[in-house]
């Protein structure tokens, strides 16, 4: 990225000769890494990718392309500002007139060139805002619930989690539909039915449950680890402290036929976490044939500045953890896009993914295999069933904003409406505050996250040089048409003299 931000330089697209400290415009239906590259190379004043109002309507080789792009641009330092904004009339107008006036510097004729550069209008885009500035201090924000089983103090835990912040290469485009948008979906869907489970005593299970939302996911999931900290280092009152059954974390489900259970050490036979296993399995095999499940097995490399999955987290505090997804590698460039947006989300799917992880987290609270129900039992249905359109009103407000971390602080909207919805359905619903390990990983975030930009008509410096040329001739012309006037007159003067002397 960059610290620079200030802009005051002239307009150009791609196509010019000359990018040097000129504002190069790129349109993303046209972007390559090419001609980004070239605008660096040629150290270019500033870059603005215009983005269309709708992500849906650009082909997906495209949209496939610039994701693929998006951690080159993010890992790359660099002294040019990028700004990103959404395409209007006004701007394709901009673009056009711009991309006319450079394309027309490689005619053939040097006259056209210069007669087209001294008649054509162009643009210089100024930014209005202040330099960035450092943040020292960054709060992160998580939020936490709970239900509490049946059946004396020391009951086992379950732990369900997943991280709401999205990331991208501009924050303010970072709306995180599929990751993590679609894991908060399914938390509080969880949430929700077995808050209806845990009312009734015939149904209320002997596991505590507790939800984490947890904030920083996107920066090695720094909100879990101070969490954790917290809870297992600085408190003798946590449902952390013992007898955790296992940890599940929800991450990107919101589209495909397939899901994976990401682990970093294979879980033993006799233990719940291998009966979730088994359950998952089961369920996948028995009432969704379509869907392609498997168990992925990463060992957690501590040598890596970023840690892949949120379970790694408890994994290194001797939790079991896992995390589950429809991707099967961390390194999918889904996770980290701001082409990450609402239409890419299948509800089908997510719904559908819902229920397996709902249908086998009842069967291993319960022990409904051990106690004979068929494999092929649908637990959540009729009145219990999963609510697609509650599922799909969440996607659409998680989806409708940015949820990039630096955008959200404590007193922001969006965390206050989660801890409600959260309310909704749990017990002892609280936020929790903490401020950023800087050093894991090393980051430092800036503020001026979004500028406004004008752009202001304007004639090229040629134009001024070239309406000064006029201006000398005509004023030599006019010279010396009253020189030859003042001749003329005179003789004139001199011939009326003789005829009248005449």
């Amino acid at each position: 990225g960059t610290r620079s931000a200030v802009l005051n330089t002239e307009a150009r697209t791609v196509e010019a000769d000359v990018l040097s400290r000129r504002c190069v415009m790129m349109r993303l239906v046209d972007f390559s890494y090419e001609q980004y590259q070239k605008a660096l190379r040629q150290s270019a004043g500033a870059v603005v990718i215009i983005l269309p109002r709708s992500i849906s309507s650009v082909p997906q080789d495209v949209v496939r392309q610039f994701m693929e792009i998006e951690p080159e641009m993010l890992a790359m330092e660099t002294i040019v500002p990028v700004y990103f904004a959404v395409e209007d009339e006004e701007l394709l107008s901009i673009y056009e007139q711009t991309r006319a006036a450079s394309a027309s510097q490689g005619s053939a004729s040097a006259a056209e060139v210069l007669l087209h550069t001294a008649t054509a209008n162009g643009f210089q885009m100024v930014t209005s805002g202040a330099q960035s500035k450092a943040i020292n201090d960054w709060l992160i924000p998580s939020v936490e619930g709970r239900l509490t089983g049946l059946g004396g103090e020391d009951l086992p835990t379950v732990v369900i989690v997943a991280h709401y912040d999205s990331f991208g290469v501009a924050p303010w485009l970072s709306h995180g539909a599929d990751s993590n948008g679609s894991g908060i979906s399914v938390l509080l869907e969880l949430a929700r039915l077995f808050s209806r489970l845990y009312t009734y005593r015939r149904t209320h299970a002997g596991y505590n449950l507790l939800f984490f939302a947890s904030g920083g996911g996107k920066f090695n999931y720094q909100g879990t680890k101070r969490w954790l900290e917290d809870n297992l280092d600085h408190t003798d009152s946590s449902l952390l402290q013992d007898n955790v059954a296992f940890v599940l974390c929800l991450d990107t489900l919101g589209r495909g036929n397939s899901l994976h259970l990401h682990v970093s050490k294979p879980p033993k036979e006799g233990t719940l976490q291998h009966a979730f296993l088994k359950e998952l399995e089961m369920v996948v095999a028995n009432q969704f044939p379509e869907v392609k499940f498997s168990m992925v097995h990463k060992k957690i490399n501590l040598a890596e500045d970023m840690l892949a999955w949120e379970h790694e987290r408890f994994a290194i505090r001797r939790l079991p953890a896992f995390t589950i997804s429809h991707l099967e590698s961390h390194r999918d460039s889904l996770r980290n896009s701001i082409m990450d947006r609402r239409a890419r989300i299948d509800t089908k799917a997510l719904t559908r993914n819902t229920q397996i992880i709902a249908e086998a987290l009842t069967r291993v609270i319960y022990n409904l295999t051990e106690k004979g129900a068929p494999a092929d039992m649908q637990i959540f249905t009729d009145q219990m069933q999963i609510q697609q359109e509650q599922l799909e009103s969440v996607m659409d407000w998680l989806s409708s904003q940015p949820r990039a971390a630096q955008l959200i602080d404590k007193d922001s909207t969006f965390l206050n409406t989660l801890e409600y919805c959260m309310g909704r359905y749990l017990k002892d619903v609280k936020q929790h505050h903490v401020k950023a390990d800087k050093r894991d990983p090393e980051f430092v975030f800036y503020d001026q996250l979004k500028q406004v930009m004008n752009a202001y008509r304007v004639k090229p410096a040629i134009f001024d040089l070239l309406l000064a040329v006029c201006i000398a001739a005509y004023l030599g012309v006019a010279y010396v048409a009253v020189q030859h006037f003042g001749l003329l007159y005179k003789m004139i003067q001199r011939l009326s003299l003789k005829t009248k002397q005449q």
